[in-house]
């Protein structure tokens, strides 16, 4: 079987009947008549529109070939773009499996792509986790979110942020990653395998949409389900007893009843996403080692669809297998701070993302046909430690809840978001009025409001100073008619939870905590005892028996490489159990 990359194909092959397209060019390339060829399959395919007047996809196809014929192209020069080698197919996920050991239950905490994979995997292995997750399952979320969304009282406990699937359930679903990693094609399979588009497995930038993530993060939960695991809704993380060192159990809360109790456990692993700041700060206090880390404020900027697709494909705009057309720009600003978009929605709308009183945030999110009036994407700002006051590990959380709380009263205090042009802003106009062409997307409504008393300084300025050069890279970004909404502030984590690079257990600070006992170590016997700490076995020396993982852990961003993360996790919590 050959595997050919690179092969230029007209956009007409994105269409029904594309197949013969395909067949056609890839006998051309080869030097045979298309009835030599044997199956054909699309690996790849991917849009290269950097000739506006020549817009076309380029694919990579895995060919069956008779063995001649094969033979006789590998062994000539290779000529034209098109790359031909030998196809192989990618070895398959495995893990051991750890079902007849003495290995205990482990506890997953966060049920967004990390947790979900992180606990797919270990029930693969045969550990059947109990994942406590804060929020609702997907579908009772998705009710709660548009109830929110039509002017109801937010749940502080299941939102955008919080529940089934994560803050990626209420997003674009994209798919794409900068990794460089084979698990990524595992969790596109199990994507896939669960009623995510087949397309997702060929797609350069594959994404699911919003509308059809609820249906597929609840058939993966069935599988793991099946598997032996366990998934509590409306199970909130409390305590962490810990006896020599280690976890010895978790304190549990029942959201609906209030109630509380203790899982003896020896294996915790901790995906509570970006937004779990009560979560960071009760593991912070059990004495674990957090970290500042760079992290990212903005706004939402919205244009018309139809302007991106024209800017982005030019004559070709408009073809019926191209879609939405997408973006993504960045630029490093002579001050040293860099500012970018990301999370970018095509055909998408703006999300009303607060998971707190009292404070709005904004994210992007679009249905699998991307075909909203409105493109959104995140245009943010780098925020460096060193742009922090003092020396609190949280003061990132600090700065996010100061300038959520200022967009709440910006925006009349009943969780409308505070908008403003763009040309109104980059002029210092003020709140002037609302776009000639882009009508918000964001459901509760916007306040036309001055930004500059909603974000703060150092932003603003970056955004101003950045917006000629990002409008050189893409002309018509910088559009005086478009949209900014307030505030995006939770693109990734302020935080890190520092983990050992080769056993990815979270590190113990060795010092006197601020109560005077030697964090960790010294831990509370009653809640040892009430973990049933006996039961848990054998503690080793430097064993925390804590996995943080993915974006909340301050390791991961996007949907991808969260999961890829989550799987780590969870391959080191089985290798302690697993034979040599």
């Amino acid at each position: 079987m050959l595997e050919i990359r690179n092969l230029a194909l007209p956009l007409d092959f994105g269409l029904e009947g594309g197949e013969g397209i395909a067949r056609a060019a890839i006998a051309r390339v080869l030097g045979v008549k298309p009835s030599a060829l044997g199956s054909v399959r699309l690996m790849r395919r991917s849009v290269d529109a950097r000739k506006k007047a020549h817009v076309r996809f380029v694919g990579t196809f895995a060919v069956d070939v008779p063995d001649a014929v094969e033979r006789r192209v590998l062994a000539r020069p290779s000529k034209g773009p098109a790359r031909i080698s030998v196809y192989e197919e990618p070895t398959p996920y495995r893990v051991a499996d750890v079902s007849n050991t003495d290995a205990p239950r482990p506890i997953v905490v966060g049920f967004g792509p990390a947790g979900m994979f992180a606990a797919l995997v270990l029930a693969q292995a045969g550990m059947r986790p109990i994942v406590l997750e804060r929020g609702d399952d997907a579908h009772a979320r998705t009710k709660a979110v548009r109830a929110f969304e039509e002017g109801g009282a937010l749940d502080a406990e299941s939102n955008v942020q919080f529940g089934e699937g994560g803050a990626g359930t209420f997003s674009d679903g994209k798919l794409t990653t900068n990794i460089k990693d084979p698990r990524c094609r595992t969790v596109l399979e199990a994507f896939a395998a669960a009623g995510a588009p087949e397309e997702i497995l060929w797609k350069a930038k594959p994404h699911i949409g919003t509308d059809l993530l609820p249906d597929i993060v609840a058939n993966l939960r069935l599988r793991i389900e099946s598997l032996g695991g366990e998934v509590r809704f409306r199970a909130r993380l409390t305590k962490l007893p810990m006896r020599d060192g280690a976890v010895c159990g978790v304190g549990v809360r029942d959201g609906r009843t209030g109630e509380e109790c203790t899982i003896p456990v020896r294996d915790v692993i901790v995906a509570c996403g970006h937004s779990a700041r009560d979560t960071f700060r009760m593991i912070h206090g059990r004495g674990f080692v957090f970290e500042r880390k760079p992290f990212a404020m903005g706004v939402r900027i919205e244009h018309p669809q139809k302007l991106v697709d024209s800017i982005q494909y030019g004559p070709a705009a408009g073809h019926p297998a191209l879609g939405a057309a997408d973006y993504k720009l960045a630029v490093h600003l002579p001050s040293g701070r860099g500012v970018y978009t990301f999370c970018m929605c095509p055909g998408g709308q703006v999300v009303c993302a607060a998971s707190e009183e009292g404070g709005v945030c904004v994210n992007g999110m679009s249905r699998f046909a991307r075909d909203g009036a409105n493109a959104n994407a995140a245009l943010l700002v780098e925020v460096k430690p060193g742009d922090l006051p003092g020396d609190d590990v949280f003061a990132g959380i600090d700065l996010q809840r100061r300038v959520e709380a200022a967009a709440y009263r910006a925006g009349g205090g009943d969780y409308r978001a505070p908008a403003q042009t763009l040309g109104d802003f980059l002029e210092g106009k003020g709140a002037a009025g609302p776009s000639r062409t882009v009508v918000p997307t964001y459901a509760r409504g916007v306040a036309w409001c001055d930004l500059h008393d909603v974000l703060p300084g150092f932003i603003v300025d970056a955004i101003r100073e950045a917006m000629p050069l990002l409008d050189a890279k893409m002309r018509g970004f910088g559009d005086p008619d478009a949209v900014l909404t307030a505030v995006e502030a939770r693109s990734s984590s302020p935080v890190r939870i520092v983990r050992d690079r080769a056993t990815l257990q979270a590190r113990l600070r060795d010092t006197q905590g601020a109560s005077g006992c030697a964090v960790g170590v010294a831990a509370d016997r009653a809640e040892s005892e009430a973990a049933g700490a006996s039961s848990v076995g054998h503690i080793e020396v430097g064993r925390t028996g804590l996995f943080p993982a993915g974006e909340g852990a301050g390791y991961a961003g996007g949907i991808m490489s969260a999961a890829v993360d989550g799987m780590r996790a969870a391959e080191a919590v089985i290798a302690q159990y697993a034979e040599g």
